[in-house]
């Protein structure tokens, strides 16, 4: 099993490449002379960044404000840069998990490889999935999910009825019962 460790990286991010409706998602760490990229789905993304914000939030409630946890990502972590190239996806993510060690005040964010469901065979040591673990500190968390939160929301705008993504033709909305709303009607545009 490979585990990609960085403890911390000198940067981490979630990108997308491709346009707007067929973009594919990742997530980049860089290190001591590494990179690792991992796929995953945009509802991964926002899923991580939201549960992130949840995370840090938490930590801050519980300490009563002592904890050093910013409320918001400072300005000079701020990270618009586009993905480290080339592009070479190490693994799928399939699952992430999230953690708070309060000994060293980091948040640890662990993405394991999807792994095929396989009836067959009981799968082995030497079977088992990817790992990418990454330790930041709460400022780079919050800057982290303030890119990702940004990521996801430039996607194709949600049809006001179904919440569904408008594509530039319009889409078949569920609340209309299937017919199709024209990209004029229902704000269309791309993601």
């Amino acid at each position: 099993m490979p585990v990609f460790d960085y403890d911390p990286p000198e940067r981490f991010v979630a990108g997308a490449v491709g346009q707007p409706g067929s973009r594919a998602f990742f997530l980049q760490a860089r290190g001591e002379g590494r990179l690792t990229t991992v796929g995953l789905e945009k509802f991964q993304v926002a899923a991580l960044a939201d549960r992130l914000e949840e995370l840090l939030d938490e930590v801050l409630r519980r300490s009563g404000g002592t904890a050093h946890v910013p409320a918001v990502a400072p300005e000079a972590l701020t990270d618009n840069d586009p993905l480290d190239m080339p592009i070479s996806e190490d693994f799928r993510v399939g699952t992430m998990a999230l953690a708070w060690d309060p000994e060293a005040s980091q948040v640890v964010i662990e993405a394991q490889e999807v792994v095929a469901e396989d009836e067959e065979f009981e799968p082995s040591l030497l079977d088992e999935p990817a790992v990418l673990r990454v330790r930041i500190s709460p400022a780079a968390a919050r800057a982290f999910t303030r890119r990702a939160m940004a990521l996801v929301a430039a996607g194709r705008p949600p049809c006001p009825l179904c919440a569904q993504p408008l594509d530039a033709e319009g889409h078949v909305c569920v609340r209309l019962n299937g017919y199709r709303g024209s990209a004029t009607a229902s704000g269309g545009g791309g993601e």
